[in-house]
């Protein structure tokens, strides 16, 4: 999930909502309006069209989990991963609408700022925490990426059929130096002028080149299995939850439009949501079709047993590295920003912290990426944690506390609590058994994970 506004400088405050009205009588999927006024915010109009905005919420879903999909159907089975994947879309787009409804009131810009309505500053904490220890997930599936192809394109470069086992074949020594002489130098800019929108163009470019190499590839419905369960799938909804995080961004994009309200917004995210389950169930498929049981954590990288050589492999990888290693240090600043604002609230701007926050981040990160053995790790536990409680948890208790106009006992407050419920469940039923995943390899191994 890349290009989180976590914060939005300081918040004016909001507006009551009119008399009499309750947002919760508005419905999840948007029809023709009733004669609603549009609300409008306190100190700017917004400008951004209804397909821009699909654009910008659009980038915000596609991110790294977008190469775990093949894995995930691979250890599902087809039609078992398209339910999955449909349910995880529809209760995404359900999220949506619960922190639409949460914010009900104008000026809320941002997601941490209906923790702080919810919970008081304690909530702004919990949901920036969730929101940098996720972004600090997708960081680290980046730089993963980095460490699985960049070996593999210089190898091919040299024109070598295997590695030569040399320094700059070895990926962790490769992160530390694009970390150095790319990323931290980006990273230590005071801010990034470069438009959200070319990240996301390339990502999408990037993206067709991986399709359009996976359906060249694939062997379409020849020993294809339809249902399969095994020891991997625990990962399979972790995966997924990690690949549509998208709802911190939400509120800024609803911020921006033009014309805002509640039906537009969510009507934005209904076909953001759409486009993107679309995308993410051919490429899972072509990508599974490749491959079958064979499908890697990361499935470029499985692309090595086909031709470490081929050009037009050679091509997606260099495309992918070069969005990637791009987008580390957009990811950062929010990180950065958040930080500052939960450490340093009423500091004015210092180059020392700004660069000291900068290190230690990227020392974490590459720590991280050099000591956990598989990519297919990183999505499960940051799928597994923050994914559904920035889906499923936070925005149940947001809408649970906030919203005072129904009781406890009506139908819109018990579908939140049961959603929330269901985020918990997730959460404690995918580490649960992720744990006794790696128990299981470490016992089998004989060592450690």
């Amino acid at each position: 999930m890349e290009l989180q506004k976590l914060t939005n400088g300081h918040h004016q405050g909001f507006q009551h909502l009119e008399e009499g009205y309750s947002p919760e009588r508005e419905e999840f999927l948007p029809h023709k309006s009733d004669g609603e006024n549009p609300p409008q915010f306190t100190d700017f109009e917004g400008k951004t069209s209804f397909g821009m905005s699909v654009f910008n919420l659009s980038n915000a879903i596609m991110g790294s989990g977008i190469l775990g999909l093949s894995y995930a159907m691979s250890n599902t089975g087809i039609i078992l991963f398209l339910i999955l994947l449909t349910c995880i879309a529809v209760l995404s787009s359900y999220s949506v609408h619960l922190l639409l409804r949460s914010a009900g009131v104008v000026g809320i810009r941002a997601y941490e700022q209906l923790g702080k309505r919810a919970f008081g500053h304690p909530g702004k904490i919990l949901a920036a925490l969730v929101i940098t220890m996720h972004n600090i997930g997708a960081m680290s599936s980046y730089l993963f990426i980095v460490k699985y192809e960049l070996p593999l394109v210089i190898q091919a470069f040299l024109g070598l059929q295997h590695s030569s086992g040399e320094w700059f074949l070895n990926g962790n020594y490769l992160i530390i130096v694009v970390s150095i002489l790319i990323i931290l130098p980006l990273a230590l800019m005071r801010q990034l002028d470069h438009s959200k929108h070319c990240y996301f163009s390339y990502k999408l470019f990037n993206t067709l080149q991986y399709f359009w190499l996976s359906f060249s590839l694939s062997h379409f419905w020849l020993s294809s299995k339809y249902f399969t369960i095994n020891q991997q799938t625990a990962y399979t909804v972790p995966i997924l939850a990690f690949a549509f995080v998208c709802h911190p961004e939400v509120l800024p994009i609803y911020t921006e439009l033009r014309n805002p309200t509640k039906r537009r917004m969510q009507a934005i995210a209904n076909v953001s949501i759409l486009g993107m389950f679309v995308m993410y169930l051919l490429t899972a498929i072509f990508g599974y079709l490749t491959f079958y049981l064979n499908t890697e954590a990361e499935l470029l990288h499985t692309y090595s047993k086909v031709d470490p050589l081929d050009t037009l492999i050679l091509c997606v990888r260099l495309a992918v590295l070069v969005a990637v290693t791009l987008t580390v240090p957009v990811v950062l600043f929010p990180i950065r920003r958040a930080l500052l604002q939960l450490l340093f609230p009423d500091k004015p701007f210092h180059w020392v912290r700004h660069i000291s926050i900068a290190l230690c981040l990227l020392f974490i990160v590459n720590l991280l990426v050099i000591s956990v053995p598989n990519i297919r790790d990183i999505f499960g536990i940051i799928g597994a944690t923050s994914a559904p409680s920035l889906i499923f948890i936070l925005p149940g208790l947001f809408y649970i506390r906030i919203v005072s106009t129904e009781p406890m006992n009506s139908r819109p407050k018990i579908q939140a609590a049961c959603f929330t419920a269901l985020g918990f469940i997730f959460m404690s039923m995918s580490l649960t058994f992720i744990t006794l995943d790696w128990v299981y390899e470490e016992n089998r191994s004989g060592g450690g994970h």
